[in-house]
């Protein structure tokens, strides 16, 4: 059936529009300058302009609306990724984001929110494609739509399959995952949820589902931390909780920041391109290491990186920062032209408890004594009859016999020097001495020297800390979470402090030595104690016979986890012992989609080139998915770690259609067995 005129006609006022955008936001840009009033004032209207003008330019190639909402008293509003608007000012798309666009994800018969007819658009790249039409409350969906295109790979479409499993027991046999309970998807939905993917993450906006909008929509000033099972679509759901704050919250969140803190430069690589997709620029994308004041050039043994990440550490390291405030043993003598100030020990004493009474951090604490012993001065200059003024404190606070008094009583102290000199001599009591055996430098080096690993930039970092606040922002989304240590928490926490979180994870995939079995210990290190955990299961993205498989792990690794249920029938796993890497990548390209070899080492893999296949260590898997995975050796990826059965489950859920099973080796005892947590 083909798209009605009007819906046609309509698309086609849209593209006009945003053509009209464009226009008028460059020849804004032009003649900004000309209306402001002063400079500063057209500087920073210049800015506003030039970014707005870049965010259209670099709208991605994607549908200017997804859905749209008829609602029982004749409004009718298209859905989509920005405002659009006519000429005069009328809007012709809503934002998603808009009061207005949550009944789009958040109406149901239960619940019809005033909304008669929810439309969905079926899209081919920019081309519109058919519609499907959910008529609430009872009214079930009936779709408008043309006959599909053929892939193009050549391929006859292929029709949802049964999810199926090839058994590593019996060859050629196959299994039925269960369905998940969840509501089912419409024809649309899924096939957006389920459409092959090539390249770098892509947004959901058109997709989100009740729970995950409830999660996005989250009050500002509430932390959200969010168990998700793989495919549950978590990572989505905290870069488009961001995108949503900004819109809410523009002015605070343009003035705070806002950060996006993933595992790896990879991991952001590959969802990068979501944020500016919905229209928003100006997030900074991160990794912890990047934040820290020194860059890690060396490694620690497994040995010291545990103590180092410790918790404890924060304590040996504050200690460490304030032994070096000691009482004052002699009085300060200033001399003052004709006049000579003295202030005796007992008071340059009290002066001391006072200040360290209040808790400052160690730089302010410094600064609070200086101005203190300026003040008793200034006290007895005004007994003399004198009117010291600000340039007079200026000078009494500079003048050295002040300076010395300082070095001597609270001396200025640079985070680097005090962690080479911890790290030197490692003599608090708080570790034991096989701890401390494990941290001390073979020779005591100096901050200039010293080659320093990841967990010393935390340690150097915990002590600026100490001295002085660093910048914060005012939402921190963290990702993966559950492999941070009890140190790389109380970084992030300290940037975080005036505003709020979103942490997302999933404890099952924790791989590090010092991942958690429950959220608790995570959350408080974090400084947010007592955040609620809400648990994602539903899986859209990867398919029932993955989970199925993946599931198997959940006992063994001992976590507070449920399990997850995919919404999807679909997928295929097969078992191939002894099978040929080469040939079944060669086999996988024959599809469309992404592909993906992972194996506990990629050396010595010789595969065919193309841009779709991906070849990566299982240690650098995490947070990506393809379409089609192979994992080679599933017995090496257990073997070569701690945690590698985490790790195994960490690889196996990168599948979002097929997974393929390549061993020659026997599979680990979960795997072998055939019947998942229920």
């Amino acid at each position: 059936m083909a798209v009605p005129s009007d819906e046609l006609d309509f698309l086609a006022e849209v593209r006009a529009a945003l053509a009209r955008m464009l226009d008028t936001a460059a020849h804004r840009v032009a003649t900004g300058a000309d209306v402001a009033g002063d400079r500063w004032t057209a500087e920073r209207l210049g800015r506003m302009l030039k970014s707005h003008l870049k965010e259209l330019r670099e709208e991605p190639a994607a549908p200017p609306y997804f859905g749209a909402l008829h609602f029982t008293d004749g409004e009718r509003h298209r859905i989509g990724r920005r405002r659009v608007t006519d000429a005069q000012g009328t809007p012709l798309v809503l934002d998603w984001r808009a009061p207005v666009s949550r009944a789009f994800y958040q109406a149901r018969a239960a619940d019809p929110q005033g909304v008669h007819v929810r439309r969905r658009y079926g899209w081919s790249g920019t081309t519109l494609t058919g519609y499907e039409d959910e008529h609430l409350p009872t009214t079930p969906p009936v779709t408008v739509r043309p006959s599909p295109p053929r892939p193009a790979t050549g391929e006859t479409a292929p029709t949802r399959p049964a999810a199926t499993e090839t058994g590593p027991g019996r060859p050629g046999a196959t299994e039925t995952a269960p369905v998940a309970g969840e509501a089912s998807l419409s024809r649309l939905v899924a096939e957006e949820i389920e459409r092959p993917r090539v390249g770098p993450m892509r947004d959901i906006v058109a997709t989100i589902q009740p729970d995950q909008d409830d999660l996005v929509r989250a009050q500002i000033g509430d932390t959200v931390c969010v168990q998700g099972a793989p495919g549950t679509g978590k990572t989505a759901v905290g870069l488009h909780r961001a995108a949503y704050l900004l819109y809410a919250h523009r002015r605070q969140l343009e003035r705070a920041g806002v950060l996006v803190l993933g595992p790896s430069r990879m991991f952001l690589g590959y969802v990068a391109a979501v944020l500016p997709a919905l229209g928003e620029v100006r997030v900074e994308q991160r990794t912890l290491a990047e934040l820290l004041p020194v860059a890690a050039v060396a490694t620690d043994t497994p040995e010291a990186a545990l103590v180092k990440h410790d918790a404890r550490m924060a304590g040996v390291l504050e200690r460490a920062l304030w032994s070096r405030v000691t009482p004052p043993t002699e009085p300060l003598s200033v001399t003052d032209g004709s006049y000579r100030w003295r202030i005796p020990v007992p008071a340059l004493e009290r002066l001391l408890v006072d200040v360290l009474a209040e808790n400052p951090r160690h730089g302010t604490g410094r600064e609070r004594l200086r101005a203190r012993i300026v003040a008793l001065m200034q006290t007895q200059a005004e007994r003399r009859g004198e009117t010291p003024g600000y340039a007079w404190q200026q000078r009494m606070s500079r003048c050295a016999p002040v300076r010395e008094l300082l070095d001597r009583v609270w001396p200025r102290v640079r985070p680097a020097e005090l962690v080479a000199a911890f790290l030197s001599d490692p003599a608090d009591p708080a570790l034991s001495a096989a701890e401390r055996a494990a941290v001390r430098w073979p020779r005591p080096r100096s901050a200039r020297t010293a080659r320093w690993t990841e967990a010393d930039a935390l340690l150097i970092d915990e002590v600026a800390g100490l001295i002085e606040a660093p910048p914060g922002f005012g939402h921190i989304i963290v990702d993966e979470a559950q492999d941070l240590s009890a140190m790389q928490c109380r970084a992030i926490a300290r940037r975080g402090t005036h505003g709020s979180l979103t942490v997302l994870g999933d404890l099952a995939q924790g791989t590090t030595p010092w991942a958690p079995t429950s959220w608790a210990p995570l959350l408080a290190h974090l400084g947010r104690p007592g955040t609620p955990v809400t648990p994602l299961t539903a899986g859209f993205r990867v398919p029932a016979a993955v989970l199925t498989v993946a599931n198997r792990l959940l006992a063994p690794l001992g976590v507070d986890v449920p399990p997850a249920r995919s919404v999807r029938t679909d997928g295929v796993v097969r078992f191939l012992p002894s099978g040929s890497v080469r040939d079944t990548v060669a086999e996988a390209l024959e599809r469309e989609g992404s592909v993906a070899v992972i194996a506990a080492s990629v050396d010595g893999l010789e595969l065919p080139p193309s841009p779709r296949l991906t070849v990566l260590p299982a240690a650098l898997a995490k947070g990506l998915e393809f379409d089609h995975v192979i994992v080679v050796e599933p017995a090496d990826i257990v073997a070569a770690e701690p945690r590698g059965l985490n790790r195994l489950y960490v690889v196996l859920t990168r599948a979002v259609a097929r997974l393929d099973v390549i061993h020659s080796r026997p599979l680990p005892a979960a795997l072998r067995s055939r019947h998942a947590p229920q």
